[in-house]
């Protein structure tokens, strides 16, 4: 039963509506005031799990969170039961949320979670790569420089790491994966888990690139990658290979990334700089 006066937020489904805690039906019944991020979807998802919505229902999306945060508040002050759904997972997890959090802890208001579906958690039991230790990436940046920026700060990252993506960026993503963090890296696509077309494809970073680009991708997308393994190999030992590139007739920047590829954990822009400085030193 929530509690008055005390910020509830409740994990929803992401996909099955039988998923679906106890906990959570409990709440939606109980509540006075829900803050949703789509009131429809709350909607659809009272009317499958047979729940008698008798609270007032307010969006709640990261277009307004700000302004609908201090109604939050002010609901919690007089004691009110208030309860923050999102349209899948876990609110303030690369969802609507964390604004009412640190609003209420800078208040001195209660906070509970109610646990459930994760589409994290889900994705990495499901794809086969380590999962003792992972970052959680969100969504990557949409514009390619900022992608590959990413990436490269990435490379080294020994941890398997976690990305949600869009259906219509996957394929653009995954090549860029493929470039930055080498074409043999272990990877992942799982797609609509939960849901009836459940799909996790796995492969190396190469030809999930190319699996991508072949099909039509839809629905919600998790990308699981592995972390980069160790390496002996040196940076600065590598430098020699990619002057010899260069010298052959390879753009300096190719020379660095293709030396790169074949050697995980080791950045095509360090490399790259490397080069740069020994060119100069040698005074060619």
């Amino acid at each position: 039963m929530l509690q008055p006066g005390v910020l509830t937020l409740a994990a929803t489904p992401i996909g099955n509506p039988l998923d679906a805690s106890v906990r959570l039906q409990r709440a939606l019944a109980a509540a006075d005031l829900i803050a949703a991020e789509d009131t429809r979807r709350l909607a659809r998802l009272a009317r499958d799990l047979e729940v008698e919505l008798r609270a007032k229902i307010i969006s709640y999306h990261e277009h307004n969170e700000a302004e609908r945060t201090e109604l939050l508040l002010a609901a919690l002050r007089e004691g009110r039961r208030v309860l923050v759904v999102t349209d899948a997972g876990m609110p303030v997890v690369s969802d609507p949320g964390f604004q009412a959090v640190r609003a209420a802890v800078e208040a001195g208001l209660p906070i509970t979670v109610i646990p459930g579906p994760s589409a994290v958690l889900t994705a990495l039991a499901a794809s086969g790569i380590a999962p003792d230790r992972f970052t959680f990436e969100g969504f990557p940046p949409r514009r390619e420089g900022r992608l590959r920026s990413l990436l490269e700060s990435l490379a080294q990252e020994p941890r398997t790491m976690v990305f949600f993506e869009s259906p219509r960026r996957t394929a653009a993503t995954l090549a860029a994966m493929a470039e930055v963090l080498g074409e043999e890296r272990p990877a992942a696509v799982a797609r609509e888990l939960t849901k009836t077309h459940e799909e996790v494809v796995r492969g190396s970073l190469a030809e999930l690139a190319a699996w991508a680009d072949e099909h039509e991708v839809l629905g919600e997308i998790v990308l699981v990658i592995s972390g980069a393994q160790p390496t002996t190999a040196r940076p600065e030992d590598l430098v020699d290979a990619v002057l010899q590139r260069a010298a052959a007739g390879e753009r300096l920047k190719d020379a660095a990334k293709e030396v790169a590829r074949g050697h995980d954990g080791i950045s095509a822009r360090e490399l790259y700089d490397l080069a740069l400085r020994r060119r100069a030193a040698d005074g060619s």
